[in-house]
């Protein structure tokens, strides 16, 4: 559940910025995304930019061909490390520049521009959206905000 959550917190943030500047599209981890070498991956969230869907009226009914330009993995218990690189290795060789793997249990977000991370975001941090996502921000804290109801 908590991983569901985490994505869907995360999507809805993504979705309402991407969407109020025509940036591109959103997706949740029901879009399957085809790889080069005919595995279809399905990030937790991704962000797939506007460049990538010119002259298209509507998001495509299949799988997309190739990575999204952000894909967004939430660790769950039983992902091995392994398991998350090959994902992020392929996503990188099939067109990603910016993959966040964010894990829930020690609260934090790694941040990879290539298959090695190259940012490591505690719960003091942001997360940037950089040169996909112009503007985009969000507190690390956000993800993992304790309950008080």
């Amino acid at each position: 559940m908590e991983h569901g959550n985490i994505g869907t917190f995360l999507g809805g943030a993504l979705e309402l910025y991407v969407r109020s500047r025509k940036l591109g599209a959103v997706c949740d981890s029901s879009t399957g995304f085809r790889m080069q070498s005919g595995n279809v991956r399905s990030p937790d969230v991704s962000f797939v930019s506007r460049e990538r869907l010119q002259g298209l009226k509507r998001l495509p009914k299949g799988f997309f061909q190739g990575a999204p330009a952000l894909a967004v993995e939430i660790l769950s218990p039983g992902n091995t490390v392994e398991e998350i690189h090959t994902k992020i290795v392929e996503y990188f060789e099939n067109g990603a520049q910016l993959v966040w793997v964010i894990n829930p249990d020690e609260q934090y977000v790694l941040v990879y521009h290539a298959p090695k991370p190259d940012q490591f975001l505690r719960v003091g941090d942001s997360l940037d959206g950089e040169a996909l996502v112009v503007g985009f921000s969000l507190a690390v804290a956000e993800l993992f905000t304790e309950w008080e109801f």
